[in-house]
């Protein structure tokens, strides 16, 4: 990280403008492109705001300046931008609104970058805003059954597991840096939705989409699963037993993350490199042989969470990421920046680093740091 952090602060960052830029080349350059979206920016700020917290920046730095810096900005251009509710998709180049939908996969990021500025500054003004746009939130993706949908005005009724799963995280961050009881009561109503909707009925796979009445889009056999999701979830489950363990009954929550972490590592990691495969079924057939970067880097921070609460690292599996990692994803020469996907080969599928993937690295290597 002490590359990748500087890369990301100095040409990740527009000084001009105060935001951060949605991709870099490999040589660090900035890519011009249409839009700056409003998840970009507020993952880049929460992974600084949690640098600081985590000891690598003094809070004088210049680094947590831009990024605290950047929260004011993103405030000014996205929130209520077109005097509605909410926090605009993203802005043109000029800074003008460029898309007016709301999405709740931004929002659940933007509460997650409050979140952690709170954490950092213990600013007021942070805590408000987090709660305004919480409320905000609520008002506008709320479905009247169950869940929520993804976007206003609304594509199409199809429902996603994945804004849910960082809605979860959001509450989960907001509630241990406020206390308020209100983000962890919206916590436990979004894993027992999980529990409810969101595993496959034959295999207890989390699925990715469902139809407005949350049953499987697909066929079954033919639904989509994404590995890295599995680990995400396995992770923010025991994350959510930490800051609520009174909820934890019988032990369904800690056997809901342990089969999601096994399917995963068995189903849908390559059995020579030990690698996240991009897509499978709900059957562990795997149609998406590419692997991104931060599937990679969910599996990392769970074996090592696993390796810390329980002495359970899968260290073979570990050593094999790890070592792949670095050569693959994250070779020396890139000075900080990485290779986004790789073919079955190993062959890069792509010619430019997106910001959005610092948010997994860092999560990563702080646990890496922590264990």
């Amino acid at each position: 990280m002490r590359h990748a952090l500087p890369l990301w602060s100095e040409q990740g960052f527009n000084s001009a403008q105060g935001l951060y830029h949605e991709r870099l080349t490999w040589d660090g350059t900035p890519v011009s492109l249409p839009q700056r979206r409003l998840m970009v920016q507020a993952r880049q700020i929460a992974t600084y705001c949690r640098a600081g917290l985590d000891g690598l920046y003094d809070t004088s730095a210049p680094e947590l300046a831009k990024g605290l810096r950047c929260l004011e900005t993103v405030e000014r251009l996205y929130w209520r931008a077109d005097d509605g509710a909410g926090w605009i998709f993203s802005l043109a180049p000029d800074g003008t609104p460029a898309s007016p939908v709301r999405d709740l996969y931004a929002h659940a990021f933007i509460l997650f970058a409050y979140a952690w500025a709170y954490r950092l500054t213990g600013a007021p003004r942070y805590r408000r805003v987090a709660r305004e746009t919480a409320e905000e939130t609520w008002q506008l993706f709320a479905l009247e059954g169950e869940g929520f949908r993804d976007r206003v005005p609304q594509a199409n009724t199809v429902r996603r597991q994945n804004p849910h799963m960082h809605l979860l995280e959001a509450c989960l961050a907001l509630f241990e840096a406020t206390n308020e009881a209100f983000y962890l009561d919206q916590a436990e109503r979004l894993v027992a939705l999980a529990s409810r909707r969101f595993m496959g009925p034959r295999s207890g796979a989390l699925l990715e989409e469902f139809d407005a009445a949350w049953v499987p889009l697909a066929p079954p056999g033919h639904n989509r699963v994404e590995p890295g999701h599995l680990f995400e979830w396995a992770w923010l489950l025991g994350e959510y037993r930490r800051l609520a363990p009174e909820a934890e009954k019988g032990g369904h929550l800690c056997a809901m993350a342990e089969r999601l972490f096994v399917f995963g590592s068995t189903e849908g990691c390559a059995p020579d490199t030990g690698l996240v495969y991009d897509a499978m079924t709900e059957d562990g057939v795997v149609f998406e042989h590419s692997t991104r970067i931060w599937p990679q880097t969910e599996l990392l921070r769970l074996l090592c969470r696993r390796r810390k609460d329980a002495g359970e690292g899968g260290d073979a599996l570990l050593s094999s990421i790890s070592t792949l990692f670095f050569t693959r994803y994250a070779p020396a020469r890139l000075a900080g920046g990485w290779i986004d996907r790789l073919d079955e080969g190993l062959a890069p599928m792509v010619d430019h680093m997106p910001a959005s993937s610092l948010y997994h690295i860092y999560g990563a290597a702080r646990e890496i740091i922590c264990t």
